[in-house]
């Protein structure tokens, strides 16, 4: 029988942080600490026009009884070392995620078929895929948009890519991480297996409109900016290998 023929290599190494509290900057570091803070928001303000102000919590592992406005997404924080999105090294960090949450000035949730406000422990399951884990961290980055605008794609589009600007000011230290000191390390390739049968996993994604988006192809691994918009692309079928999507090729915009 033929050989199995191994094609990309993707190494992801992850650090994870047992702490994460207030500081006068937003920093990371492998001693597993990481401090948060709320200098460069203004300027994200200043930068997005449908964007009127943004606040950020720090979510402490069972601090569950609080309010949120409606999850947008949960993103995790990873950073490319080497190579393009699907191949070569990423490092991720464990232990932390950050929850991107949006209502407007008039109080109308960013939403378009059902929000999700309410009690944080009522609206997020934990420890499922895609959620973070009962011990882990968040960092609630919270949008409050101009009249209208959580409604509305370009609204949307903005409080992602102001995120991502955020999430990068971690991203860009995490670089640059030593690869020695990650607290777990997983390889995986995209294989070609001979003779075996041809799987392809079809996956729909949302691209009808209005606040209803899906984004690929960004900069970093999980981000927005850089990304194209699948209504852009005619929402058209696009063919992205296993280890791209497993190193977070797609970024949902709902």
């Amino acid at each position: 029988m033929d050989e199995e023929i191994k094609l990309r290599r993707l190494v992801i190494k992850a650090y994870h942080m047992d702490k994460v509290e207030w500081g006068n900057c937003n920093k990371i570091s492998t001693d597993g600490v990481m401090t948060v803070s709320k200098e460069m928001l203004d300027g994200l303000v200043s930068k997005y026009s449908q964007i009127h102000s943004i606040d950020v919590q720090l979510i402490r592992p069972g601090d569950l009884d609080r309010w949120t406005n409606t999850i947008m997404d949960i993103i995790p924080i990873s950073a490319k070392v080497l190579g393009s999105i699907g191949e070569g090294i990423t490092h991720t960090v464990t232990g932390v995620y950050v929850l991107l949450t949006g209502v407007d000035v008039q109080g109308e949730q960013a939403h378009e078929f059902g929000s999700s406000e309410g009690n944080l422990r009522d609206v997020l399951f934990l420890g499922r895929a895609g959620t973070p884990g009962e011990n882990d961290y968040m960092i609630s980055f919270d949008i409050t948009f101009n009249a209208e605008m959580g409604q509305e794609r370009v609204g949307v589009t903005a409080a992602h890519a102001a995120c991502d600007e955020f999430i990068q000011s971690f991203r860009d230290p995490l670089k640059r991480f030593n690869g020695d000191a990650c607290t777990e390390r997983h390889t995986y390739y995209d294989t070609i297996r001979p003779g075996k049968k041809k799987v392809v996993i079809m996956k729909q994604t949302a691209g009808q409109g209005a606040m209803y988006d899906t984004h690929l192809f960004g900069r970093e691994p999980s981000g927005a900016l850089g990304s194209h918009s699948i209504i852009e692309m005619g929402n058209m079928p696009v063919l992205v290998t296993p280890n791209e999507y497993r190193d977070g090729i797609i970024h949902s915009m709902q």
